[in-house]
């Protein structure tokens, strides 16, 4: 078994319904007058996306607007997650795994993620899976999604005051950017058909192992 398992959020831990998508066309709103280009979201990150709003609107990428619009997201996050209606959930098998794992005092759990450091917190809180995860690397970090691997490692061995090994860490998640992600960092990974792309796309991507859900795990 891996002595370090990043999970991915959006697709491989919970389905929000919607309700991130949504936070960041509102945000756009209100900050830039307009919900901005159509978003893909499977494996982006954070300030990848809000660099490519910016980008649609004709906008430099400042720090302060960058900022105002993550603060204006967070709070629309939050708010659509607790009083929005929209149908999220834990996805299947989700629950047992992280709870086998963290029964295993050898075995540590981090995120490695597209969201932003806030967004991310909030969404963990909010499906009741924030104790699991001690430490992440977030899309706050880097907008290049294949250079949070190793903050992640790094992290991780900061939590738990040892080195890991590529050959050590695992990587869950449920989109080709997770496998390439992976790979970046020389660790195999485990993709779950939960999100956008089917079990053969994610398998011609070149990922380790091929999930229909995390069931199965």
């Amino acid at each position: 078994m891996a002595a370090l398992w990043l999970f991915d959020i959006d697709g491989t831990l919970v389905d929000t319904g919607g309700a991130g998508m949504r936070a960041l066309q509102e945000a756009a709103t209100e900050c830039f007058g307009g919900e901005g280009p159509p978003l893909d979201l499977a494996g982006s990150t954070d300030l990848g996306v809000i660099h490519g709003i910016l980008d649609h609107f004709g906008l430099e990428p400042q720090s302060e607007r960058i900022d105002s619009f993550f603060r204006t997201y967070l709070e629309r996050l939050e708010w659509n997650l607790t009083h929005g209606g929209y149908p999220g959930r834990v996805l299947p098998g989700v629950v047992p795994l992280l709870e086998r794992l963290h029964a295993d005092d050898s075995v540590h759990l981090g995120l490695l993620t597209g969201n932003i450091a806030g967004g991310a917190a909030a969404k963990m809180r909010h499906y009741g899976l924030d104790h699991f995860f001690p430490f992440g690397a977030y899309g706050c970090d880097h907008a290049d999604r294949n250079l949070l691997g190793p903050v992640a490692a790094d992290r991780a061995s900061k939590h738990a005051g040892r080195g890991f090994t590529p050959d050590e860490i695992v990587v869950v998640g449920d989109t080709p950017k997770d496998i390439a992600c992976a790979k970046a960092l020389g660790a195999p990974c485990i993709a779950v058909a939960t999100g956008k792309f089917t079990a053969d796309e994610l398998r011609a991507c070149g990922a380790d192992r091929v999930v229909k859900t995390l069931e199965e795990v």
